[in-house]
C-alpha cells in the first residue's frame, strides 16, 4: 500500500493535540536492548525457547562473534546476527499502522485460541512487535514496528507520549466529573477530557492519555461510577488512525 501521512478523524477537531515527543529519556536501561534471546525472536529467527537452545549450542554468532549468554542485552536493529554460518540481513525500518478490530486480542500467539491481531495482519506481521495493547474489546490504532528503539519511546511513561481515544460511557457525565479525571484519581489521570456529548442514557467523550496503564479508561470511568462501554484509540504519539476501516492497515514513514 502507498505510504501517506493520515489524518485525524472529525472528532480530533475538538482536542488540542500535543506535538512532538515530550522530556528526555531518564531510564537506566538504554533504549531498546533487549536480551538476545529476545531480539532473535523479534527478528523472526527463532522462538525465544529455540533462540536460548541455539545460543547455549554455540550456534549463534553475533556481529561475528560465537554468542554465549542468552540474556545479553542486544539492539536488535543494530546488530548482524549469523545461525549455522547463515547472516541473517537486517530489515529495513518499518512502522505499519493498524485499525484493529473489536475481539482480536494483541497478541503473536493466543493460549485460548481467539483470534489475535497478527492473525489478521498474516504476513504484513512478519519480523513486527505490537507498540503497547488494545484489550480484547477495544478497538482503533496499534502501531506496529520492527525498531525497538521506537516502541521504548513510544511506551516510555517518562516521555509521556500521548494516546487520544473516543470513549462512551453510560449515563451523564458531569464536567466535574472530567475535571476530577484530569486531577488524578487513585494513582490514575487522564491529560484531558473533552465531553462531546452528553444524556442520562450516555456520555461520549473524547479523552487524553499520558501513559498506558492496563485498562486506565475503564478503571478510571468505573471509579466514577460509569461503566464504559467503549473504547476506540484515534491517535498514538505523532501517529493516526485517520480513514483506516477495522482490519485495514497502512505503513507509515
Amino acid at each position: 500500500m502507498k505510504t501517506r501521512k493520515l489524518s485525524y478523524t472529525a472528532y480530533t477537531s475538538f482536542i488540542t493535540y500535543m506535538s512532538g515527543i515530550q522530556g528526555k529519556m531518564t531510564r537506566s536501561t538504554r533504549p531498546g536492548r533487549v536480551t538476545l534471546a529476545r531480539a532473535l525472536s523479534k527478528l523472526g529467527l527463532a522462538s525465544r525457547t529455540e533462540a536460548r537452545a541455539l545460543i547455549l549450542a554455540g550456534r549463534v554468532r553475533v556481529d561475528g562473534r560465537v554468542a554465549v549468554d542468552p540474556a545479553a542485552r542486544v539492539t536488535p536493529e543494530r546488530i548482524a546476527v549469523s545461525i549455522d554460518g547463515q547472516t541473517r540481513a537486517r530489515d529495513a525500518r518499518r512502522v505499519l499502522l493498524f485499525h484493529k478490530p473489536r475481539g482480536t486480542v494483541t497478541t503473536r500467539r493466543d493460549p485460548q485460541g481467539r483470534r489475535t491481531v497478527f492473525d489478521v495482519l498474516g504476513a504484513a506481521g512478519a519480523g513486527l512487535i505490537a507498540v503497547g495493547r488494545l484489550d480484547l474489546a477495544s478497538t482503533g490504532l496499534l502501531v506496529f514496528t520492527n525498531d525497538t528503539q521506537l516502541a521504548h519511546r513510544l511506551t516510555d511513561p517518562d516521555a509521556a507520549v500521548p494516546r487520544t481515544y473516543v470513549v462512551t460511557v453510560r449515563g451523564r457525565v458531569a464536567e466535574d466529573t472530567a475535571r476530577s479525571i484530569e486531577r488524578g484519581i487513585d494513582g490514575l489521570s487522564a491529560k484531558a477530557v473533552e465531553i462531546r456529548k452528553a444524556s442520562s442514557r450516555e456520555s461520549h467523550l473524547i479523552v487524553t492519555l499520558a501513559e498506558g496503564k492496563n485498562r486506565e479508561l475503564r478503571r478510571l470511568f468505573e471509579t466514577c461510577g460509569h461503566e464504559v462501554t467503549r473504547v476506540h484509540r484515534i491517535a498514538f504519539g505523532e501517529y493516526e488512525l485517520g480513514e483506516l476501516q477495522p482490519g485495514q492497515w497502512i505503513e507509515a514513514n
